[in-house]
């Protein structure tokens, strides 16, 4: 991590402008020329999301726009069973999404139990943007897709009703750490990045000037009991970004970060002057002392950024990966350290 740290220091960042609403458009993130300019995800998937990310930014979309056009492209893929369209279905059939996306200023739109839509980190934008509310549900968050003009769907692809079908033979319900890394495409050679029982994508995003926004989307966990929502669309724990401080998203068995509060925590810590490093690393060891055997062969991984662009990356068990773009546009995959080994 120490390589990582010496590639984001930027310096403090310069907080002028601060009041500017974070639906301008980044134009310091356009100048390629700052050092300041980061995207930071989860996941080998995580890279093409980056890049499409840093493509809406050079073009003058601002950092709402730039996770929104970021994260859209795993909730598109058939083959990512953990975002989206694609994604594996609850117990009785049913793909259901749930997604967040927030700025550094307190806007935050939310849905959980999305049905029949497939960019529900579009339709979270339209809670933030177009009610009064944080966060709709269920039926009330699939009609009011419907009312937005967002298309009905059917989710549920014939590789995944297949998964499906062949999980009621037994009905053993066991999440596996790092599934992430196991079925995305399966049969064909190149990244990995499905996942057979949960995941996310989560991604933090920063201008030269330190503004910040994040956004985080799921299918859930395959074979879910109806109705569940994990971590991913509740702030302070799939997400949380604060202005002037930093912001982080979390992966893995939302059950154990939505104890914790996870990504709310990983920001105080920051907050309080701890590198993003200590702050991912802090949360982890927190969990594994609070939940102790309970947590054996479970994983859960955080990602930090702070308004310098120092990164910070840490999980429990190895494996959790993330992806990481300069502001030149170059994205590299990083392994995080653990607390445990395998």
């Amino acid at each position: 991590m120490q390589d990582e740290r010496r590639v984001f220091l930027g310096g403090i960042a310069s907080l002028a402008g601060i009041g500017a609403g974070l639906a301008a458009p980044a134009r310091s993130f356009a100048q390629a020329a700052s050092p300041r300019a980061t995207i930071l995800s989860t996941w080998d998937f995580g890279a093409p999301a980056n890049d499409a990310a840093f493509a809406k930014g050079r073009t003058g979309g601002s950092l709402i726009d730039m996770v929104e056009a970021g994260v859209m492209v795993p909730e598109a893929d058939p083959n990512n069973h953990s975002v989206g369209y694609g994604g594996y279905p609850d117990r009785d059939g049913h793909v259901t999404l749930d997604a967040v996306i927030m700025d550094d200023a307190g806007g935050v739109g939310a849905v959980a139990a999305l049905e029949d839509t497939v960019h529900a980190i579009s339709v979270a934008r339209a809670v933030m943007e177009h009610t009064p509310h944080t966060f709709l549900v269920g039926e009330g968050a699939t009609r009011f897709a419907r009312d937005r003009g967002f298309p009905r769907v059917k989710l549920l692809t014939p590789e995944a009703e297949k998964a499906w079908r062949e999980w009621l033979k037994t009905q053993n319900y066991k999440p596996v750490a790092n599934s992430e890394t196991g079925t995305y495409g399966e049969g064909r050679p190149g990244t990995p990045g499905g996942a057979l029982d949960h995941d996310t994508i989560g991604m933090l995003a920063r201008d030269a000037s330190g503004r910040m926004a994040g956004a985080c989307t799921t299918s859930g966990m395959a074979f879910k009991m109806r109705g569940r929502v994990g971590d991913s669309p509740q702030v302070g724990s799939g997400l949380y970004v604060e202005r002037g401080v930093g912001g982080a998203t979390s992966t893995g068995l939302g059950e154990e970060v939505t104890r914790t509060v996870g990504t709310a925590r990983v920001v105080a810590s920051m907050r309080h002057g701890i590198s993003p490093q200590a702050a991912c690393e802090e949360a982890a060891k927190h969990i594994a002392s609070l939940r102790g055997d309970a947590i054996k062969g479970v994983q859960v991984g955080f990602l930090a950024m702070d308004t310098a662009g120092r990164i910070g990356a840490f999980c429990l068990l190895p494996g959790f990966t993330y992806a990481v773009t300069d502001a030149a546009g170059k994205t590299r995959v990083e392994k995080a350290p653990s607390l445990f080994r395998a």
